[in-house]
């Protein structure tokens, strides 16, 4: 047997792999990647100035990798082997925070990859929806009362505009790709540009803050941020609501049911799958381009508004790049709905326990970022291969989607 057919035997394994197969090969390449992390800060740690470290053969070792590893796990949770620990301290709700927003912007690039497409202007969507968020609540705000009313009216109506305005710059690309055949990658790469430009424009023309020299909107009303929960909830300085991740959580499922047990989540996934097979259909490829990308869209301008209703109570110029985020959480659960919230968990920790380990310990931020970049990886590279062997190379015949939600992708 060949090289390159051994390579074919081995993609095919991949691509066909069942869901228990593929969470095992996670968890084996997590253990590598913890492995090769924690020799590499080892050895970074020779190279270090410190008082007191681990002397081998005359030479000083810095860095304590099961350290490392402790804040960037358990530091991300709190802490919770030490005494004291409460379960809504500061540092989870960093985690389920970034959780929450990483499993919109996954969701968002998900969908697309479902249809076939590539979507990376999930950030541009997130962007215009996170302003468009902002500013419906903060005009609607002054006619609807506050208290539980104005909670019940605003928090409604901001994640709506919110997907209405990123659902509609989704469309763009949508519609040039299918009636103009122009690349998604292109055109989505450059909308983020121009989503970035259009907003600092209108924030400085008409929406900012008259109190701030910071390039900001107003703060939206307290009563408009979406509420924690009374008994088991966060402390509203903490930017976080249970509120919001169970939110998120059911868009997963409710994404993941329409994919698999709808008419519209058929033609989706079968124009993205076997394109042949569902123009030979009847499914119409434009309107279903169209459609995907502004689905897409809605979600990452979903993931905008749950930015400035839950973490800032604004909308700010400088906006993190949660949508570029979202495209690795979505390869690394398999473009699954249901994956992406795990994914999203494992980027939350990551973030969370990298800031522990820049308070707790001496270690480099930028070992840190390598770090966090070599679980990303190792953990990733089997799906990412899986979508090779899926797109790009022939490692046998691909089992047809099925009317009632199965698919032959491996991914439902």
């Amino acid at each position: 047997m060949t090289r390159r057919q051994e390579l074919e035997r081995l993609l095919e394994r991949l691509v066909h792999a069942s869901v228990l197969e593929r969470v095992a090969i996670s968890f084996a390449a997590l253990f590598a990647a913890i492995l090769v992390g924690g020799v590499l800060v080892f050895v970074s740690g020779g190279f270090a100035s410190c008082r007191v470290g681990l002397d081998l053969a005359g030479v000083t070792f810095c860095y304590n990798p099961m350290q490392v590893y402790y804040e960037l796990f358990l530091g991300a949770l709190g802490h919770p082997l030490e005494g004291g620990w409460s379960p809504v301290n500061f540092s989870l709700a960093t985690t389920l925070q970034q959780t929450t927003l990483l499993i919109f912007a996954g969701l968002s690039v998900a969908v697309a990859f479902r249809a076939g497409l590539f979507n990376i202007g999930t950030q541009g969507q997130l962007i215009v929806g996170g302003l468009v968020t902002a500013v419906t609540v903060l005009y609607a705000a002054a006619v609807v009362p506050g208290g539980i009313v104005g909670t019940l009216v605003l928090v409604p109506l901001g994640v709506l505009a919110g997907a209405v305005g990123g659902g509609l710059y989704g469309a763009i690309p949508g519609a040039l790709k299918a009636y103009a055949d122009a690349n998604e990658v292109i055109t989505t790469i450059m909308l983020n540009f121009v989503a970035i430009g259009v907003t600092s424009t209108l924030l400085s023309w008409r929406f900012q803050d008259p109190d701030s020299s910071n390039p900001q909107t107003e703060p939206i009303p307290e009563y408009a941020e979406i509420p924690n929960l009374p008994l088991v909830g966060f402390s509203p300085r903490m930017n976080f609501s249970l509120l919001a991740l169970g939110f998120a959580l059911a868009l997963a499922v409710g994404i993941a049911w329409l994919l698999a047990r709808t008419s519209f989540g058929y033609e989706l996934r079968t124009s993205g799958v076997q394109p042949e097979a569902a123009a030979y259909g009847g499914v119409d490829e434009k309107r279903m381009t169209v459609a995907s990308m502004t689905l897409s869209g809605a979600l990452g301008g979903i993931a905008g508004a749950f930015w400035v209703l839950m973490q800032h109570g604004r909308w700010l110029e400088n906006v993190p790049p949660l949508g570029f985020d979202g495209i690795a959480v979505s390869i690394l659960a398999g473009n699954n709905p249901l994956g992406v919230g795990a994914a999203a968990l494992l980027f939350g920790v990551l973030q969370s326990g990298s800031r522990s380990i820049n308070t707790a310990t001496d270690v480099p931020p930028e070992l840190v970022g390598i770090l966090s970049g070599l679980i990303i990886l190792f953990v990733a590279m089997p799906e990412f291969f899986r979508m090779i062997g899926r797109r790009y190379l022939d490692v046998g015949a691909r089992r047809p989607v099925r009317a009632d939600g199965g698919g032959g992708d491996g991914d439902d």
